[in-house]
């Protein structure tokens, strides 16, 4: 029994193939596209892959992407399930004022968190940040509650907004230090000290509300360029969202359509 899992962003979609859809299943294949390729997948990436009995996904891109993986998962024989956040699902109660309006990646990747972190020992308050294009920051308290989160721009949404509203600035490459000299320096530190700013400050919040230190966790595309930037350590992790993806898919006793 096969299972897909895809992680629809708002630049790429990922996607994994396992040999089941449970947790610590073996990784088949995997892959990702820009989402201007998608249309592709059928015919390219996934034409020669095994056929999966059974697919779960999730997805921040909005409909019309995700119309258009559909139309790509025709090429197989299952029906195409997405994460839709609920009150409660595998072990994570959520804290959102309207549970369904949380973004899907941010409620399956915590829960990716929440059980990693379970896997490790007694239970414990969890921060969880996803860098991506958006910056997301999340809390969860060591009883699995999420507390709730902060959201923000990525580094190119904060350069290219200057850009666009400061006359005669042009977004450059720089190099992030401490006391920045030139303008190219200035910009790059600047957003990366206000992601790294954020997450501190959800590590200071929780562990004042906790009154326990929490364990750290940070996953996306541009993590690894956080990390030097940090003065509180944060594990990096590379598949957050396929590892909830496995643990709903447990949960749900995921089968597929015939089964």
């Amino acid at each position: 029994m096969t299972f897909l899992a895809i992680d629809i962003g708002n630049t790429r979609l990922k996607w994994a193939l396992f040999d089941s859809p449970q947790p610590g299943a073996t990784l088949l294949a995997q892959g990702a596209e820009f989402l201007d390729h998608i249309d592709l997948l059928a015919e390219g990436a996934w034409a020669k892959l095994p056929e999966p009995t059974c697919m779960l996904g999730c997805v921040v891109a909005g409909d019309a992407i995700k119309h258009r993986v559909e139309a790509q998962l025709e090429l197989w024989d299952v029906t195409p399930q997405w994460v839709v956040p609920s009150a409660q699902e595998a072990g994570l109660t959520n804290g959102y004022d309207h549970p369904a309006r949380l973004g899907a990646d941010r409620w399956v990747a915590m829960i990716g968190a929440w059980h990693r972190m379970c896997a490790m020992g007694a239970p414990r308050p969890v921060v969880v940040a996803m860098v991506g294009t958006a910056v997301t920051v999340e809390a969860i308290d060591a009883n699995g509650k999420f507390l709730g989160g902060y959201i923000l721009p990525g580094h190119g949404i904060m350069l290219k907004a200057l850009e666009s509203g400061t006359a005669g600035l042009h977004v450059p490459t720089g190099e992030v230090t401490a006391f920045p000299t030139n303008t190219s320096d200035a910009l790059t530190s600047g957003g990366t000290f206000a992601i790294a700013g954020a997450m501190e400050r959800m590590v200071q919040e929780l562990r004042q509300h906790t009154g326990v230190e929490p364990w750290c966790v940070m996953a996306g595309g541009a993590g690894w360029k956080m990390a030097p930037s940090l003065t509180i350590h944060f594990e990096l992790m590379d598949n957050l969202i396929f590892d909830g993806l496995l643990e709903i898919a447990k949960s749900r006793c995921l089968q597929p359509a015939n089964g």
